[in-house]
C-alpha cells in the first residue's frame, strides 16, 4: 500500500525539512497519511501518530497495518504533545489547528526546548500570533513555505535556539512571514489577495455591530493591503 499525498499539497510542504532518518511525531495525525508516506518513502526511520480522538487513532492503526508498517510507526491517543517526549522524536509535525491551539500545546510540552528538535507547523489561522510565541520563546523561524490546496496554507518552521528575537519581526513580517517576504514564492500574491479578502468579510460582518471591535482587523489589513502595492 502506498498512501496517496499530493506531491504539491500542504502535507507534503513538511517533506524538504525532514533530515533522512528521522524520527517525526505527527500531532492531530487523522488517518496518519503523512507518518505513513514519509516512512514509506524512507524519509522517516520511525514515526508516531498521535490524536487526541479514538476514532483517528482507530483509522491510523488500520492504514498503518495494511501498509505494513505497524513495527516503524506507533500510535499515541493523547492530548496535545503530552506522553509525545517518551518517543523521543526529532521532527514534531502539527497540522490541520489554529494557531492558538498550536500555542497551547506547545507551552505545555517544555522539552520541546532543546537542540535537536525541529517544528514544522502549519496553523489554519493566526499565524502572526504563533510566529510571534515561537520567537519570544526562544525559537528561530528558519523555513517558511506557502501552499495552495483548495486554499492558501502557511508551513512554519522553527528549532530552539534559546534567545527571544520577537523584537526584531516587525508586524509585516509576524504576519505574512519573514522569508516569504523575502523568498517572494509564486504563491504571495495569491495568498495576499485571499487574506484581504478574509479580512474585509470580517469586518463587514463586525460592522452590523456599533460595539464590535476592529482594530486587529484594520491593522492587518493595512499592513496586507500596503505589502500587495509593492
Amino acid at each position: 500500500m502506498q498512501t496517496v499525498i499530493n506531491e504539491k499539497g500542504r502535507l507534503a510542504s513538511a517533506v524538504p525539512y525532514i533530515a533522512k532518518g528521522a524520527r517525526v511525531a505527527d500531532v492531530g495525525t487523522d488517518h496518519a497519511y503523512l507518518p505513513i508516506h514519509l516512512v514509506e518513502r524512507g524519509i522517516a526511520r520511525e514515526a508516531l501518530a498521535a490524536d487526541i480522538n479514538q476514532g483517528p487513532i482507530d483509522s491510523a492503526r488500520a492504514n498503518i497495518a495494511a501498509a505494513g508498517l505497524a513495527d516503524r510507526i506507533q500510535t499515541l491517543k493523547t492530548d496535545g504533545l503530552h506522553g509525545v517526549e517518551a518517543f523521543a522524536p526529532d521532527h514534531i509535525l502539527i497540522f490541520g489547528m489554529g494557531g492558538e491551539l498550536i500555542i497551547r500545546i506547545l507551552s505545555e510540552a517544555p522539552w520541546i526546548k532543546r537542540d535537536g528538535i525541529t517544528l514544522i507547523l502549519q496553523p489554519m489561522s493566526r499565524a502572526h500570533l504563533l510566529r510571534a510565541y515561537l520567537l519570544e520563546n526562544g525559537f528561530a523561524i528558519t523555513g517558511e513555505t506557502l501552499t495552495f490546496e483548495d486554499k492558501y496554507y502557511q508551513t512554519v518552521v522553527a528549532r530552539y535556539g534559546g534567545e527571544a528575537v520577537s523584537n526584531d519581526y516587525s508586524a509585516e513580517e509576524l504576519l505574512i512571514g519573514r522569508l516569504n517576504l523575502q523568498n517572494k514564492p509564486p504563491l504571495l500574491r495569491g495568498f495576499l489577495e485571499h487574506e484581504i479578502g478574509v479580512l474585509k468579510a470580517v469586518l463587514a460582518g463586525k460592522a452590523k455591530s456599533a460595539r464590535a471591535d476592529t482594530s486587529s482587523e484594520e491593522t492587518l489589513l493595512s499592513i496586507l493591503l500596503e505589502r500587495l502595492e509593492k
